[in-house]
This record gives structure tokens, C-alpha cells and sequence, in this order.
């Protein structure tokens, strides 16, 4: 990664960590890494439909272990919509016919009410960062390459699901602008985030001909 400054609105310069291609995850090792995770006894049952809302919604974890039952919003035809917040900002994000009906099986099997956290803790708490890291580690063990050229990327942390799907969503040829709202960023951010897929090619520029074209008028007496 390498950190780019970001000037938001206000002037104040952030500096935005540079994704490589390499670091992204793909398609199939998302679903194996979630599916590892399903399989496994024990722990808080919260986690795996945790992690499969920061893939599937692009959320950040700090956005998903905030929310409630009541942030979710299903509709009779079977999709529906979920609440996200990022310091202050709500914004709307839609939610496929597949997660919907995920979501509905885990309100029913797990018991939640509308005003309980989605993704609550052992005693009904907030689930801890450390309830989800520690399954999220072995599983990176158990399904990622471990060679010498990829190997750097095991103990990745679980924003790499969100900054996954939001490639994805560019490879699908979602707009900037549409992928920029649904993740709760700017889009001068998420250029500078992912700028492998903001590369033009090189063209030959005709300096010649672009002279013409901006040349003033001469001036007259």
C-alpha cells in the first residue's frame, strides 16, 4: 500500500491508502474464506452473517456491528434495503434477492427482535472485534495461498471483504459515482483507493494541433 493525500471539502488533507490489484480478494476466495467460517463450531454465532454483510453491502465493520434489526427494511417480493451510518452520514443501501432472504433466516433463527443489534454479542452486547478476528485469522490460514507471492497477505483484516466487494462492483461496470454512494466515500477517494482501474491508456498527444485549436485571436490595431 502506499498513501496518497485526499483533500476533502473542507481543505483538510487525509491520506488514502493505495490498494495493488494483488490485495484484492476474489470472488471465489471470499466464498471460501465465508463458507470456512460457517462451517466452524462454536464462538459467537453472530460472526459468519456478520462478515457476509460486509461483503455483501460493502460495510465498513464498525458501521455493521452498530446496526439494528430495525435498520433493515424487507420487502414482501423478497428484497429489501438496509440503514448504514458513517459518522453522521446515513446513507441507503440495497440489498440483493439472495441476502435479503439470508437476512430474514438469521432474524428468525437467531430470535431478534426490532430494536436488538444485528450482529449481537454473547450476552447481547456489541460483538467485539475480537469475537470475529480470531476465526477470521484461521480461516485466512486454512484457505489462502501460502506461497512466496502471495503469503504477505494472511492477516489481512476484515475491511479487505468491503474493499473487495467495491471492486468487484467496478468490474461489473457499476459507475463511480453509484459505487462511491453505496460505500459512504466521495469519489475522488475511491479513485485514489483503487487507482487500477482509473488508468487510461497512453495516448500520443498532437501538441501541434492542440496549439491551433487554444490559439487566442491575434490582436488588431
Amino acid at each position: 500500500m502506499r498513501q496518497i493525500p485526499y483533500f476533502r471539502k473542507e481543505f483538510t488533507a487525509v491520506l488514502v491508502d493505495a490498494l495493488d490489484e494483488e490485495w484484492i480478494l476474489s470472488e471465489r476466495q471470499v466464498l471460501s474464506l465465508l463458507d470456512w467460517i460457517r462451517q466452524q463450531a462454536g464462538g459467537s454465532r453472530s460472526v459468519y452473517p456478520f462478515l457476509v454483510t460486509l461483503a455483501e453491502g460493502a460495510l465498513r465493520p464498525s458501521e455493521a456491528r452498530s446496526l439494528r434489526v430495525r435498520d433493515v427494511v424487507l420487502h414482501s417480493g423478497g428484497s429489501g434495503e438496509l440503514m448504514a451510518g458513517y459518522r453522521r452520514q446515513a446513507r441507503v443501501v440495497p440489498l440483493r434477492l439472495g441476502f435479503a432472504m439470508f437476512l430474514r433466516g438469521w432474524f428468525n433463527d437467531a430470535g431478534l427482535q426490532k430494536d436488538d443489534l444485528l450482529f449481537p454479542g454473547a450476552r447481547g452486547e456489541r460483538l467485539s472485534v475480537d469475537a470475529y478476528m480470531g476465526l477470521w485469522e484461521q480461516a485466512q490460514e486454512a484457505v489462502l495461498p501460502h506461497d512466496e507471492l502471495l503469503a504477505w497477505r494472511l492477516g489481512e483484516p476484515v475491511d479487505i471483504l468491503r474493499e473487495s466487494s467495491l471492486v468487484r462492483w467496478l468490474r461489473l461496470g457499476v459507475d463511480v459515482a453509484t459505487v462511491a454512494e453505496l460505500a459512504g466515500v466521495a469519489p475522488a477517494w475511491l479513485a485514489l483507493r483503487d487507482p487500477h482501474w482509473f488508468r487510461l491508456e497512453v495516448t500520443e498527444i498532437d501538441w501541434e494541433r492542440l496549439a491551433q485549436a487554444t490559439r487566442l485571436p491575434e490582436a488588431t490595431d
